[in-house]
């Protein structure tokens, strides 16, 4: 029998772990690990979103660094498309692009080998959560550049109340687990 989304929701949420004051005091963070560690758990997350996601012509899914790589790579094997690893910068061997966003304090860059998407492919970006959306307002830039074209942003986790849909209103965001 079929999970529903509702179902699927309750049994994903149960596998996140609240870890408080991690990175700093006052935070929150929602730790995905445990669910990771729970093959019953990560493959109905996988089977979920490549269900949402099969036919639809996407040839790359971009994965963020560094949980956005554990479920792009399963998920793009699983709907016949390539994988493309976004990561910080000087992590990458090849000819890169770059784009940088506003962090808290300071600023970060992220890059993608140049040759990671062809002009006119449909990519999907996935990462776990959707707090400020710098970083994924930072890999649609890259997707611009790049002549690509972004299908939709999916991430595991949004924290609605840090707003992050706001920079990157021009695509189509989905999130599964709402906090």
């Amino acid at each position: 029998m079929a999970i529903t989304e509702t179902q699927l929701i309750e049994k994903l949420s149960s596998s996140i772990r609240d870890v408080p004051d991690f990175p700093k005091k006052g935070i929150l963070f929602k730790d995905i690990m445990p669910l990771l560690a729970s093959h019953e758990a990560f493959k109905s997350l996988i089977d979920f979103l490549a269900q949402r996601y099969r036919g639809r012509g996407i040839k790359k899914v971009l994965g963020i660094e560094a949980r956005g790589f554990i479920l792009a790579a399963p998920l793009a094997l699983e709907i016949g498309a390539g994988m493309v690893p976004v990561r910080k910068k000087g992590k990458l061997p090849y000819k890169t692009i770059s784009a940088s966003y506003d962090l808290e304090y300071g600023q970060d860059t992220l890059q993608v080998h140049e040759d990671a998407i062809a002009k006119g492919e449909k990519v999907l970006i996935i990462d776990d959560v959707l707090a400020t959306g710098g970083t994924a307002s930072a890999v649609c830039s890259l997707v611009k550049q790049l002549g690509g074209e972004v299908d939709e942003i999916a991430m595991l986790i949004e924290l609605l109340f840090l707003k992050g849909r706001n920079k990157i209103e021009d695509y189509k965001v989905f999130s599964l687990i709402k906090y």
